[in-house]
């Protein structure tokens, strides 16, 4: 089980963030992640738990963020209600998507699973919802990925296997790189793995 720290910095001026604490593990039924994010000095700001099945749909999802919350799961496309901080008022909404994204290293590897791209292989195009702190507000969003290549490099604890994939935003043109091994994200944009206790799962 998986369990360690990332950093994150905005990607247009570098300054942090805070740092995201998870712990993630696969199973028979599909894979789970939960994390709670916390600004630099250790104050609590939010969390994710995030499970999906064999194939990497979401079938459970929680977030909360500045007294926000999100739940979703894939139905009917995806579906979701988020409710205010005073807690007064929740809103439905479901959009014809493949999956969620967010502020979460945890959306990189849900989307990287739901794909399971061959390398080299054309870009394959997916319609994501994000849904990004402070208030988790729901954006409709058009990507490209693709598994540009995968290297194995030699670790105290075996091979290790990193997915290096390139993504497109279709919308603004802005394109992204990202790492993962198994079932923690390396680098990408905005996010850096700091700590990390035992190696990354390995998906069947």
């Amino acid at each position: 089980m998986p369990r360690g720290r990332y950093s994150l910095h905005d990607t247009h001026d570098h300054a942090p963030l805070g740092e995201e604490h998870f712990q993630c593990a696969t199973g028979p039924s599909g894979w789970r992640y939960y994390s709670r994010t916390t600004t630099a000095s250790g104050d609590e700001t939010g969390s994710t738990d995030l499970t999906l099945d064999e194939l990497g749909r979401p079938i459970r999802l929680q977030l909360q963020a500045s007294g926000w919350q999100v739940r979703g799961a894939a139905l009917d496309g995806v579906t979701w209600v988020r409710s205010d901080p005073e807690g007064d008022h929740a809103q439905q909404g479901n959009a014809a998507a493949h999956g969620f994204a967010g502020g979460s290293p945890a959306f990189l590897i849900a989307t990287a699973r739901l794909l399971r791209l061959a390398p080299r292989a054309e870009a394959t195009r997916v319609r994501l919802v994000a849904l990004t702190p402070p208030v988790l507000a729901p954006l409709t969003v058009d990507q490209s990925w693709s598994l540009v290549e995968t290297e194995t490099h030699t670790t105290d604890n075996g091979p290790l296997t990193v997915e290096n994939y390139r993504i497109n935003d279709l919308q603004t043109g802005e394109q992204q790189l990202v790492h993962i091994a198994g079932d923690v994200v390396l680098a990408a944009p905005g996010i850096e793995l700091e700590e990390l206790e035992s190696p990354p799962s390995v998906f069947l």
